[in-house]
């Protein structure tokens, strides 16, 4: 079977432990997707220099958040990791080159996810990092290299393997409201998720790409590149003829998009 391609907007750490929208949503999920052999997840969470896939056969729940409340730092997320597969990804990717890493573990872009998704955390689970060494800022090399590898990473669809983007849409943590989660969200903010909702719709992937010709409102909603990649990873796995279905819409903390998406 042909596994779908999953986008999540992962928000923050403490919609691990709350049950809201958000959160029931995500658990729904788990019930209607076919259940996968194995879980890729391209994280907004580990940044390197290259691209790295984790291969770690226990890998660790990583706790990559502070200030948070003790309940967090006492949960993990124990599946198991997929050497096998990290492997297969290496071998599969032609440019750039990919190189196996056991020193990572789950961050909490996976976990905090996957722990509503597949509570019981019997899947084996493994990361991909984004090659971040080029960009600073919007002074960067096109978006392209990251829409383009993760085209080749087609194949693992039909071995079973579920690929999911996890960062945000919309991610100012600059502006961010943490006193109230459900605070009414900026007037950029709701601009800028819906022109990417609508590109995403009419499959305008070109304009995703060049989304720095945007405006002022794109500078806001996407001061760093670390939380948007992994959506423009998402949707080039997604194959001609092939539909996209919004899993989540909302936003959270003011300047955070949690809008999610299947292919």
């Amino acid at each position: 079977m042909k596994m779908p391609v999953l986008f999540i907007g992962h928000g923050s750490p403490m919609n691990i432990i709350l049950k809201n929208d958000y959160t029931r949503r995500l658990a729904d999920l788990g019930k209607e997707l076919p259940r996968p052999r194995a879980i890729l997840v391209v994280s907004a969470h580990w940044l390197t220099d290259g691209t790295r896939v984790a291969s770690a056969e226990k890998p660790e729940t990583i706790y990559d958040f502070y200030g948070f409340p003790d309940e967090l730092y006492r949960l993990s997320y124990p599946s198991p990791g997929s050497p096998g597969d990290a492997k297969l990804v290496a071998d599969l990717v032609k440019k750039p080159p990919v190189k196996c890493d056991d020193s990572w573990g789950l961050d909490h872009a996976a976990w905090a996810v996957l722990r509503h998704v597949y509570p019981k955390a019997d899947i084996p689970v493994f990361e991909m990092s984004l090659d971040y060494s080029p960009y600073n800022g919007w002074n960067r090399p096109t978006l392209r290299s990251f829409y383009d590898l993760a085209a080749e990473l087609r194949p693992l669809r039909e071995k079973g393997v579920l690929i999911m983007g996890s960062g945000n849409i919309v991610h100012n943590l600059r502006v961010v409201d943490m006193r109230n989660m459900d605070a009414k969200p900026y007037d950029w903010a709701v601009e800028f998720d819906g022109r990417v909702k609508q590109a995403l719709l009419d499959r305008d992937h070109q304009s995703l790409l060049d989304c720095q010709n945007m405006d002022r409102a794109t500078s806001l909603s996407v001061p760093t590149l670390d939380h948007y990649l992994p959506m423009v990873f998402t949707i080039g796995l997604q194959d001609k003829g092939e539909g996209l279905e919004f899993i989540y819409e909302g936003f959270q903390n003011r300047s955070i998009s949690m809008r999610s998406f299947k292919v």
